[in-house]
């Protein structure tokens, strides 16, 4: 009898021991709950919208990139220096460059493109990358994008042309565009560019030795604003500047100014300035226009867009 006794008093110990342990996990469990704060707000970055109205601002690309699904077609014209006056009015009737381009923006960030123009029957392919963007927060105050393209001569090869290799027909245009939308109606960018020829005119001196005209690899800097004076309408400006120096024919600047006229689906620009070519790498190497006497051209932009 006293061994039962014994028994059940060891059970009753031990009923009472798990019951205090199940107790005190059960109040460590609430109160760790009770500590525990809620989980932080993760807040989703607010980018800053239409730093640009559109991919060009006259001859300068932007740091604008479409977004994903955008197909854009462009007409991109540039008629004669106007310093002719009423002889081919202004330059009207003069010798023009155009080029027809399209766009498409497959994934976000990422813009391809491709172009053809009148000037020695030159096409390209490009692409274009939103390395960075504006927040709204200003954690990231600028806008960073990657443009580049390669340019290739279809000209049938004759005595006129320098082709020797199929390599020879190309060249290639990389930029870097930082910009920054200041106020609602105010941005500014600046680019920092090179410009590569794989084959370049050259000339023989007396001695006969063959010397080059232009460097290989041009560098420049430009620099563009826009100041939007209606909900639709700004003024739009751009200053190219070479920095490489070469032998002969050295490029001048480049000074246009203008206007840009918004819709849903259009972007149209007008502008003068001194830069007669379209694609920028020739701009950069070849522009003998000198703003200083007047040699001015009328140029105009249209940019069309659909959304898929």
């Amino acid at each position: 009898m006293k061994k039962n006794n014994i028994y059940s008093s060891s059970n009753f110990i031990l009923a009472r021991a798990i019951l205090l342990i199940v107790l005190c996990i059960g109040i460590s469990n609430l109160m760790a709950q009770d500590s525990t704060a809620p989980a932080p707000v993760v807040k989703k970055k607010s980018f800053v919208k239409n730093t640009f109205e559109g991919n060009y601002l006259i001859d300068n690309q932007t740091v604008m990139v479409s977004i994903k699904g955008t197909f854009e077609f462009d007409i991109q014209h540039r008629f004669g220096t106007m310093d002719h006056q009423f002889t081919d009015l202004f330059g009207i009737f003069g010798s023009a460059k155009m080029r027809l381009g399209f766009s498409y923006t497959p994934i976000k960030d990422l813009q391809i493109g491709f172009g053809a123009t009148n000037d020695r029957m030159q096409v390209d392919g490009n692409i274009k990358f939103a390395l960075l963007k504006q927040t709204k927060d200003n954690k990231i105050p600028v806008s960073v994008t990657y443009f580049g393209n390669a340019l290739m001569d279809t000209r049938i090869k004759d005595a006129t042309t320098l082709f020797v290799k199929t390599s020879d027909r190309f060249s290639f245009f990389n930029q870097i565009m930082v910009a920054r939308k200041v106020t609602e109606n105010f941005s500014v960018q600046v680019g920092a560019s090179v410009a590569h020829f794989n084959n370049l005119q050259g000339y023989t001196d007396a001695s006969g030795k063959v010397m080059p005209i232009w460097q290989s690899d041009n560098f420049a800097i430009s620099f563009s604003g826009r100041y939007k004076i209606a909900p639709k309408t700004a003024i739009i400006v751009n200053y190219d500047q070479p920095l490489t120096q070469n032998p002969a024919n050295n490029p001048h600047p480049n000074i246009s100014f203008g206007f840009e006229f918004k819709s849903s689906g259009h972007d149209f620009q007008i502008f003068a300035g001194n830069y007669g070519f379209v694609l920028p790498q020739n701009n950069l190497l070849f522009n003998q226009n000198d703003y200083t006497k007047g040699q001015f051209l009328i140029g105009f932009n249209i940019s069309r867009l659909w959304n898929f």
